[in-house]
């Protein structure tokens, strides 16, 4: 193995290095590139909160970096907003001066909310001291007027600079298109940029424009350079190949805060430091900031910090995350049935591979419309987890398909069926939301063929698919409606529409209980291989 491309492991890691220019590399979860000389990989285990011997200790602000964050509690130990709001409160007691930012994704989704649409976050976020966020797509869950209501009630700094409000023209809910902060000698200027492409279905965005976000970035670049900033950071919500290309353009930005993907990135591209945390707060992205001549580079001290029981909590942030999950109430946890397997839920699998929980969810959708096929976009199942045998209850359920999404039966030519499952698996071996889970229908796919012609052996109940002939499909509203870029769907007539069909999580609940007892199984309804 070269000595600059360097795997990463998990949080057990323990070792001080410089990282260097790389590219990504998946490992165990972590996708970890090498990083410039001028910043500095710290095993947290090894580090206190301040070190005045760390190389670090000059710098003038602290960002701290969480993104695509569902749930204000831990998930299986680990994340939880409250450790987050103690340790912004032990770094800046320590004499540091922390910045806690979001870069998209957290109004949804989860169990809390599809019941609260997004209002326990708010809460959450307010109680640990937020201070800048931008959008995701998934902000976008409940619509137009539940977004600006949530904006409202925020008490951070919003930073949104393409995302336009129709009647006003300027960014929605009253968002700052850019922020200028000063800490100490150092100005920062902050950006926040939100995917235009990737799960934004057309009948949540009532009421406003998306500028293409390098276009954006293109407009208020100058602006921030007019005012004589010494850093430039972009808070954004993008795929890594876009973050990837909006430092290939824009090489003056120093740092680009991100989301969207759901496993920790730390790339240089350029000169530009490319940060990703994960999801669900299971790490907090430290990157310490300071310049030390006008002249001189920016040097960025990174760490990630894996955010575990180790972790104290802020006490007065548990008490509204606690308040807002006793709403919940009992009605939650009534069992509805029992898996003698454990449910398959990891989201680098679901996301990549025919999954016994895929399985599950598309035969109770196909099932809820009497249809031949189903078509789940994996995106679509959350929770990120491994569900364990056992009792399954309807906060189970939620936890599984957190977003609302109805169940839709249309009829469709089977080359139309091809092409939904062409698309589907057209970024293999990147994992993707738009991954198809399926059922009803096999079929092989050859991921080092070309996007387009990947798909073969494609059988329904036995028989190859018939181009020329219908097929009734079952899939969520979200793809009959475009989303995760099915296209395909858009002007085809629903059988069974959004406004008849059932949510998709009842049609879950309905499958489960008559049966009572299930154990889905990976039936080799997709194999991946030539």
């Amino acid at each position: 193995m070269r000595p600059d491309r360097r795997p990463c492991a998990r949080s057990g890691w323990a070792a001080r290095f410089k990282l260097r220019r790389g590219t990504i590399r998946d490992a165990c979860r972590l996708v970890l590139s090498l990083v410039l000389a001028a910043t500095v990989w710290t095993h947290p285990a090894s580090q206190t909160v301040h070190d005045d011997t760390h190389p670090r200790s000059p710098s003038a602000v602290t960002l701290l970096q969480i993104n695509d964050v569902y749930s204000t509690l831990p998930v299986d130990g680990m994340g939880g907003l409250a450790r987050v709001g103690a340790l912004k409160q032990d770094i800046a007691t320590s004499g540091r001066t922390p910045l806690l930012l979001i870069a998209g994704d957290f109004l949804s989704s989860s169990v809390a909310s599809t019941v609260f649409k997004g209002a326990q976050m708010v809460e959450a976020l307010n109680a640990i001291g937020l201070d800048v966020a931008t959008l995701g797509n998934h902000e976008f869950d409940f619509g137009i007027d539940v977004l600006r209501q949530r904006m409202r009630e925020a008490r951070w700094q919003w930073v949104v600079s393409n995302v336009i409000d129709r009647e006003t023209r300027l960014p929605i809910g009253g968002a700052a298109p850019y922020l200028v902060r000063t800490f100490g000698t150092l100005r920062v200027g902050i950006i926040g940029l939100c995917l235009t492409t990737e799960g934004m279905p057309k009948d949540r965005l009532t009421g406003i424009d998306l500028i293409e976000p390098l276009d954006a970035a293109a407009a208020y670049l100058p602006v921030l350079r007019q005012q004589n900033v010494d850093v430039i950071v972009a808070l954004t919500h993008l795929t890594y190949a876009e973050d990837r290309a909006l430092a290939e353009r824009f090489p003056e930005i120093d740092v680009i805060v991100g989301g969207h993907e759901h496993v920790p990135i730390a790339s240089v591209v350029g000169r530009t430091l490319i940060s990703k945390a994960g999801t669900e707060a299971r790490h907090v992205a430290r990157i310490d900031l300071n310049r030390r001549s006008e002249t001189g580079p920016v040097e960025r001290f990174y760490e990630l910090l894996p955010i575990t029981t180790a972790n104290r909590e802020d006490p007065a942030a548990a008490a509204v995350i606690n308040d807002w999950e006793a709403r919940l109430g009992t009605e939650l946890l009534r069992p509805i049935g029992r898996t003698s397997v454990p449910l398959n839920g990891l989201s680098p699998v679901l996301r990549s591979q025919e999954t016994n929980l895929g399985n599950l969810v598309a035969d109770a959708a196909r099932a809820d419309v009497d249809a031949e096929i189903a078509i789940i976009n994996s995106g679509g199942l959350r929770g990120d987890r491994m569900y364990a045998a056992g009792t399954l209850t309807r906060r189970t359920l939620l936890e599984i398909h957190p977003f609302g999404n109805v169940a839709c039966k249309v009829r469709v030519p089977g080359r139309l069926v091809l092409q939904a499952l062409e698309h589907g698996v057209s970024k293999l071996p990147v994992v993707a939301g738009h991954f198809p889970q399926v059922s009803g229908i096999t079929f092989r796919v050859n991921p080092t063929a070309p996007a387009g012609q990947r798909i073969a052996d494609v059988q329904v109940s036995g028989a190859p698919l018939d181009p020329a002939r219908s097929y009734t499909l079952a899939i969520p509203d979200y793809l009959l409606n475009g989303g995760d870029g099915y296209t395909m769907f858009d002007g085809v007539t629903a059988l069974v529409s959004p406004d008849t069909g059932r949510l998709l999580v009842t049609a879950l609940e309905t499958y489960v209980t008559a049966r009572g007892a299930i154990a889905p199984a990976v039936e080799g309804r997709i194999t991946i291989g030539r």
